[in-house]
């Protein structure tokens, strides 16, 4: 009794923690896994290497390589200037700014489910800044509406977002089942019934911008090869399924490999010398967030072996009953009041398991609960400045130009934003799997 109540006691500060350094959650994650360490050794002392080793042995390395390999893939498409000449053949097409923006912040959400959403919002923030300078309006909303929008299509596929990855790796899902998953429509149609219903209020908050659009200035393509780097890599993950139906290593593997050959394309570009440049390959890697993964497996894995999940599935249970309806509806309004403030990963990893569980003690479909907890961890953090990272990149772009953002402001755009997608995504999610 006592070893769970202190794992809970360092889970929850370290948790309260990273809802103040989110530029140090790695850290904080390693230091909570260095005190359950030495904790753990001083009750029940085992050899140097299976103290090391057995921790590792939760980290599902899968997941790692398809962040790590998704993410050099996308820098590669960031650089050919692929995305900035779509957006600006969306600006040529729309007949007003207001049109124009909701297109744009589409195009986020489009390239957000097989780009990481930071770089989703780098590509388009300066479209978005200089249409508000034409118009001598603040660019705050139209900045905004990227940033949010990115987040929310970042959940539709596997290579999205890292809580996807999570919950594919949790539930053993392969890139395919999040289009077509048991004969039924999967994730990604949910997030898109959400999108379409996110993209109607923007619409309706833009709409007074009326003014015709200036054609922006041409952007000349740096290079085709990696979009065919990126549709490769998503066909090979359709197909992957085939060789590792159990989805332990080779979606990894795949996107590994597809990273690594967009940094070879890249090499020619670079007038530096071969070990410079892998150097720089080696430093253009998100380490922060590829350690605070790695980490989460392992804090989660302490927390399931100490019990303390099987207890929250008990408490849950208990709470709700057999009232199906408040349960899925617990899970996905909790889930969004929790990540509106905090990092959803920690959450999403701690969480599966519990809805797993309840989900079988309560007998219901396998994926009711574990989907709408996706769906409301990601569009919880669309409500505040500091609920997602792409929200903080958007936030600290504008600062960079002179445009403060408030809460409020943020607030006022991200709410009824999440509101619309959450409503529409969630029923959808309830009547297919249900």
């Amino acid at each position: 009794m006592l070893t769970l109540i202190f794992v809970a006691v360092i889970f929850v500060c370290s948790y309260a923690v990273l809802a103040f350094q989110k530029e140090k959650r790695a850290r904080v994650v390693w230091a909570g896994i260095v005190v359950f360490a030495v904790f753990n050794y001083t009750l029940a002392p085992e050899p140097f290497w299976e103290n090391i080793l057995a921790p590792l042995r939760d980290v599902n390395w899968n997941v790692i390589g398809i962040f790590v390999g998704t993410f050099l893939v996308a820098e590669s498409f960031t650089v050919s200037r692929v995305p900035r000449r779509l957006a600006n053949a969306l600006v040529r097409r729309a007949g007003s700014v207001g049109t124009a923006i909701v297109l744009v912040a589409a195009l986020s959400g489009l390239l957000s489910a097989f780009v990481e959403n930071v770089a989703t919002v780098l590509i388009l923030a300066p479209i978005a800044l200089e249409m508000a300078k034409r118009l001598k309006v603040s660019p705050v909303p139209f900045l905004i509406s990227i940033a949010i929008s990115s987040n929310l299509q970042g959940t539709a596929t596997l290579i999205g977002d890292p809580p996807s990855m999570i919950l594919a790796a949790h539930m053993k899902l392969d890139f395919n089942d999040f289009f077509v998953l048991a004969g039924k429509p999967g994730i990604f149609f949910a997030v898109e019934i959400g999108a379409v219903a996110s993209l109607i209020v923007l619409y309706l908050m833009f709409r007074r911008y009326k003014q015709p659009v200036t054609a922006p200035e041409a952007v000349t393509v740096k290079s085709w090869v990696p979009t065919y780097l990126l549709i490769g890599m998503i066909v090979a993950l359709a197909v992957s399924p085939l060789f590792d139906p159990e989805f332990r290593f080779l979606a990894g593997a795949v996107c590994v490999v597809f990273g690594v050959v967009a940094r070879w394309w890249e090499r020619k570009f670079s007038d530096a010398a071969k070990l410079t440049y892998v150097r720089e390959t080696l430093r253009r890697i998100d380490w922060d967030t590829t350690f605070f993964l790695i980490g989460i497996f392992v804090f989660v894995g302490v927390l399931a072996r100490a019990g303390l999940l099987e207890r929250l599935a008990e408490a849950a249970q208990g709470l709700i009953g057999s009232n199906v309806f408040l349960g899925f509806n617990l899970v996905v309004w909790t889930s969004i009041a929790v990540s509106a403030f905090v990092d959803n990963v920690p959450y999403i990893t701690a969480m599966l398991p519990v809805t797993s569980m309840l989900a079988a003690k309560m007998g219901l479909s396998t994926y009711l609960l574990p989907f709408g907890l996706l769906m409301g961890s990601c569009l919880g953090g669309n409500i505040t400045p500091i609920g997602a990272a792409a929200n903080i990149v958007a936030v600290g772009y504008l600062a960079r130009y002179g445009h403060k953002t408030s809460f409020g402001e943020f607030v006022k755009i991200g709410l009824p934003f999440t509101l619309a997608a959450t409503i529409a995504g969630s029923a959808f999610i309830w009547l297919v799997w249900h």
